[in-house]
Formats: structure tokens, sequence, C-alpha cells
């Protein structure tokens, strides 16, 4: 009980447990039902016996008390007459057998009772002023077309035909029009109304925007597992032509054949158009890269155009990323649909030369997606500034934290614009609630819109979120906690380097599989040893690790895409982020240090509506993360906890040691772990 007002606590019931919920409750409904039905059975059976013993019963008595027959003119005797009244009494008066008398029989002529009104029941008057038509024939008068016909199926219509038909005799053909079509006006409204009062509503999906109410809303969330907090924001938007977004926009997402937007794009984007900060949480594959580049580009096609004059002054956004694979990801994703504007999109990563990159700042750039490490690099040798950037993405803000990104992401924050200058509505965003609408601020550069999209929302992670977000937009897409239900999650206990590779060559032999596949290490000293293995075995292998050098990464991974390279073996440098199409199994050689690691080295398969596999060798070494791999693999409706792992030992009960010695940031053991500071 709450103790403040006495009120029961309220606890938030996830859609999975309402649904096991539901479940229950119709499996115990079934039972009662069952139950009801078994005794009723019992009850009739029992009638029946009863019947059995009272006909029986009866028959004696008849046997024993024979009622004396009379016949015409003769007397019966006094003893007979005590037989006669003896029987009467036990046996009830005689019954005349040629009556066809029957109390349930229906006596000819009567009528049931119809408590239904009669369709000719009609008690309607005509509007005033208005003469009652009269058949020329017969003299009496008819309906008016004021007077509508009780019901509204094929006989209420052919009788108002029948009244439309008198009426254009009597008052012309568009008298009769007339009282047609407020016939089928009046048959919609009262079907409408019906549906109502009855709850036979349309589907949320069928409505248009103006017929969604609150309840349509909540079940559009619900199913798409969509929690959104926050006061003041607009409405999902169900597909893309409800968006609000520029045709040219529309135009590039159906070359490119989006045909639905995903669950985070619905809730973010109309969020972003309306100029609000926004914190996403989504699991990976989500689509989250769309969700911040559409939304950017509308808000910068509203700002003035880059000239020679104020090429100086910097970007307008900015786009940070963890790694340099996925800066580049999603430099090609902007690019794509920049191009129509006639946007610039400038790539900040390690392993290309500054220098360049500093040429193509100086011919002036629209956006820039960076990796800290190399934006540090450029602020201190002053090849940029940030003096009018007013649109910000971290894109996995959690991943660059536990990178230990934590000093630079603090250090470029702090050189961009202050957003000081917005003042405070009443929910703390200038009282905006109007999609696409952008304040200026005297003419000038418009406040600082910030999006930060996570995993995890650790302290570290809300520290920067308190720090640099106004009053943000929560959006959380499903559970973070989870893989994603299209890919089917395998384990198998397997020690030792070399039975793996056995068993991996096992699996890489299926004549059904199909390239490419990802095997996932956690060092990357093994990482070149492995796929080195594999090509002896007969496949085309390409490594991606931080070891590498960045033109290396390129080649590696547009081979995997292309379809040149069966075999990527990486580290969890590709666990993030990447996009390989296509991708049908992933193996996780070892086991990864956290599970939220190994939720996305999963999530690398199953994606884009596609269906996957996920095969993970364990060890003895892996006992710590046995108990949450285990409740990870229970929630997934596509997969099944093996009976090895659900005896094991470990799996009973969560391990009290932290592994990689590193909290947070411990991920692989060892102490080696692959982590790129991207300078």
């Amino acid at each position: 009980m709450n103790a403040q007002n006495g009120l029961p606590k309220l606890r938030f019931i996830p859609k999975r447990e309402r649904e096991k919920l539901d479940q229950q409750k119709k499996e115990r409904e079934e039972k009662e039902k069952q139950d009801a039905e078994r005794r009723r059975a019992e009850e009739r059976e029992k009638q029946r016996k009863k019947r059995e013993e009272e006909e029986k019963v009866s028959d004696e008595i008849v046997q024993r008390f024979h009622r004396p027959v009379k016949k015409p003119g003769q007397k019966l005797s006094a003893e007979e007459i005590d037989q006669l009244n003896f029987a009467t009494r036990y046996l009830g008066p005689e019954v005349n057998k040629n009556s066809s008398f029957h109390p349930r029989k229906r006596r000819r002529g009567a009528k049931e009772f119809n408590f239904d009104w009669d369709p000719l029941d009609d008690t309607s008057r005509p509007e005033d002023g208005e003469e009652i038509p009269r058949h020329p024939s017969r003299g009496k008068p008819k309906a008016t077309d004021s007077q509508w016909p009780l019901g509204w199926g094929e006989e209420a219509e052919a009788k108002a035909q029948k009244q439309a038909r008198l009426l254009e005799d009597i008052h012309g053909r568009e008298r009769a029009e007339q009282h047609m079509q407020r016939f089928y006006e009046e048959r919609e409204r009262r079907k409408k109304e019906d549906d109502r009062m009855l709850g036979r509503t349309k589907n949320w999906g069928n409505k248009s925007l103006e017929e969604m109410n609150d309840r349509d809303w909540r079940l559009f969330k619900d199913k798409a597992g969509i929690t959104i907090k926050g006061g003041n924001l607009p409405k999902p938007m169900r597909t893309w032509s409800e968006s609000g977004l520029p045709e040219s926009i529309l135009g590039t997402l159906r070359r490119r054949e989006f045909k639905d937007p995903t669950p985070i794009q619905q809730a973010g984007i109309p969020i972003a158009l309306a100029a609000r900060d926004i914190i996403g949480v989504a699991k990976t594959g989500s689509g989250k890269t769309l969700a911040f580049v559409l939304p950017l580009l509308v808000f910068i096609s509203q700002l003035p155009p880059l000239t020679e004059y104020n090429m100086s002054d910097g970007p307008y956004a900015l786009i940070l990323a963890p790694t340099r694979e996925l800066a580049q990801q999603i430099e090609k994703e902007a690019r794509s649909f920049a191009e129509p504007f006639g946007f610039n999109v400038v790539c900040i990563v390690g392993g290309h030369s500054l220098e360049q990159q500093a040429i193509a700042l100086q011919a002036g750039a629209h956006i820039i997606v960076g990796t800290p490490g190399r934006l540090v690099d450029c602020i201190e040798n002053q090849f940029v500034v940030f003096h009018r950037c007013c649109y910000l993405v971290m894109d996995e803000a959690d991943r660059m934290i536990d990178m230990g990104f934590e000093e630079p992401v603090s250090r470029i924050l702090s050189a961009l614009p202050s957003t000081d200058s917005r003042s405070d509505g009443v929910d703390g965003v200038d009282g905006i609630d109007v999609p696409g609408f952008i304040p200026h601020l005297g003419g000038g550069l418009p406040p600082r819109q910030t999006m930060m999209f996570t995993a995890t929302m650790s302290p570290r992670v809300e520290k920067i979120a308190a720090k640099y977000l106004r009053q943000p937009a929560m959006v959380m897409v499903g559970s973070t906690d989870e893989a994603v239900d299209t890919v089917e999650q395998r384990v198998e206990f397997v020690s030792g380097e070399s039975k793996r590779l056995r068993r991996l060559e096992e699996i890489l032999s299926d004549p059904n599989l199909k390239s490419p596949v990802i095997v996932f290490v956690n060092v990357k000293h093994s990482c070149d040893a492995i796929a080195k293995a594999i090509r002896r075995m007969g496949w085309s292998t390409a490594t991606l690790h931080s070891g590498k050098t960045q033109q290396q990464r390129e080649e590696a991974l547009k081979d995997a895409r292309e379809g040149r390279t069966d075999v990527l073996v990486a580290t969890d440098l590709a666990g993030r982020g990447i996009d390989v199409p296509d991708v049908t199994l992933v193996i996780n050689f070892n086991m990864s240090g956290t599970i939220e690691a190994y939720t996305h080295r999963v999530g690398r398969t199953g994606r884009a509506g596609k269906t996957g596999i996920a095969i993970t060798f364990l060890g003895p070494e892996d006992n710590d993360i046995l108990y949450e791999l285990r409740q990870m693999i229970s929630k997934s409706p596509v997969s099944r906890v093996p009976d090895e792992l659900a005896r094991h030992e470990a799996s009973q009960s969560k391990s009290a040691r932290r592994r990689g010695g590193g909290g947070e940031r411990g991920g692989e053991r060892g102490g080696d772990r692959d982590r790129d500071r991207d300078r």
C-alpha cells in the first residue's frame, strides 16, 4: 500500500507478461467450463435415474391398484367403487385417451408475442407545411420522404425506393433523388451509431488520423512496443505519408523501397520534427539511423545556405559514432538522402589523412559524421569549429562511454554553442507542439537540438544526458536486454580451440548454408589465427579488428557486403551498428564478456525482416555469464534453452563476480580488449 494516500502501488506489466497472464486466464476459464459441463452431465444422469425409479414405482402402483373398468350400463359394486376411489386418490383421475390435448402443444390460432417493432407501424409525422401524398387510384395517404422505414436492410431499401417512385409521380424526379440520398445518409449515420454503441469499431490501421482516438493510439503503440515519456509530444506516425517529410525525402524512400517505418522511426521522427531533444533506447537493427538523419535534413533545410562568407563557421549538424565503420555507414546513408538538398556530408574518422580531411572541411560541410578521437584532433589543430552547430546526434552513446570516450565526448560537446538561450515554456520546450516548426531567435540560428541513441542507460550516459540535453523526450522501443525475435539462438558446450575449429568446420560444411557468415572472437590476436584456419578449410575469409589499417577494414567490410567473402572473422568492433546484408548465421567462437555485447553480436543476423541463426560455443570460462544467457534465450519466442544449459549449476543463479575486472568497461577476459581510439 502507498503510505501517502493508502492506495495500492501500481506496477507496470510488460506486454509479454500480460500475454502470459491472459493465456493463464483462458486456460483457467476453459477448465471451469469443462468442470461445469461435467457437473451438468452428472446432474442430468441423476435426474434420468430418478425418473426411471419413479416410473417403476408408478408401474407397481398401477399393477397393485388396478383401476376397474366400467362398461356402459353396468353398475360397480361397493368393493369396485372403493378400489376406483383408492386408485383415483393415488393415481389421479382417469385420463381420456382419445383426447388430443397436450399442455405443451401450440393451440390453433395462437401467436407468439413479438417484442420487435412491426416495420409497418410507422408513427412519424410529416414536416410542417408538407402535404401527405395520396395514391391516385386508392386515395389513401402514403408515407412521405420524412417517414423512414424501421430497419436499414434490403427490405427497408426496397420500401424507400417504392416511396421514391411515388414521390417522383407526384413531385418530380428531383424530390425522389433527395429522398433516396437522405435515406442512404441516415442509414450510414445509424450504422456508425450502432457500431459505436455495440463496440464494433474499425481497427486503428483502417482509420484516418482524424478518426484515431486515445485508445487507438494506445493499441498502436502497444503493438509496436513503443513507450514514450515526456509532455507535449506529437503522436507517432503510422506510415511515411503521415510523417510530414518533404517530397524529395519521400521519393528517395520509395526508390530505395522503404515500405513501412520501423517503431523507432514512427515515434522518433515526429518528435524530432517538433524540435525536441530525444533520448532513444532501442535494440540493435531497429533503424535508428533514418530516425535522426531525416529530421536532421529537414532541420538544416530551413537554415541559411552555406556561402564563402559563412563557410568557415563550421557545420550545421554533428553526428558522433563510436567506431569508424559505423561513422562511415552513417555517412553513406546520410549522403544518399542529402543529395537532393545539395548538402555536403563529410566523414572525420581515424585511419585517413588528417590533412585531407581538413581540406574537405574547408570546402564547406553541412553535416559532419565522425568519431570522438579524430574530432578532438581536428579541434586541437583548429581544423574545425562549431560556432553554428545547432543539431547534435550521439549514436551508440553507451558504446562510446564503454570504449573510454567519455572525456573526448565531453570536450566536443563543450565546444558546441550553449543552449541557455532557449526560454523555458510550460514543459521546458518553448511550448512547441507543431511538427516541423523550428524557432529562430531574432532571425539568427535556432537553439541546439540534441538526440542521443543508446542501448543502455548507464549512470555515466545519464550524466551526459542531464548536462547537454534539454528536457528530452524518452522513446523506448521493445526491451533492450532481449535479442531480436527473428534470430534463433543456439548454444553448444565445446571446450578447447581445436574442438571448436572442428565443430566450426562441420557447421560451415552444411550445403544449405549461405554466405556471408560472421564469426566473433574476443581478442584481436586470435582473429587472424582463426581466419587462417578457416581458409585452410576451403572458405574465403576476411578479418575485422582494430589492429588493421583503415583501408584494410573498409575492404573487409566491402568484400563481406558484396558477397566476395564467405566468412568474416571479427571482434566486437563489428558487433554494433555494422550492417552486412543477408547474414544468415552468426557464430560466437568465444562467448562475449557481457550479455549486452552478446545481444549486439546476435543482432548482426535476422535484420530487415529476415530470419537468422546464432550459434555460441561455451566453455568453463563462461560460467559467470551462463545465468544471464539462459534468461535471454528463455525470453526468445523462437529459441529453446538446451537441457545442458538448463541443468548447468552456474545457470541457476547470477554470479556475483564481475568478468574481465572492468565494471562497465570490463568486456573481454585477460584485459586484451579490442578498443579503437580512432586517432
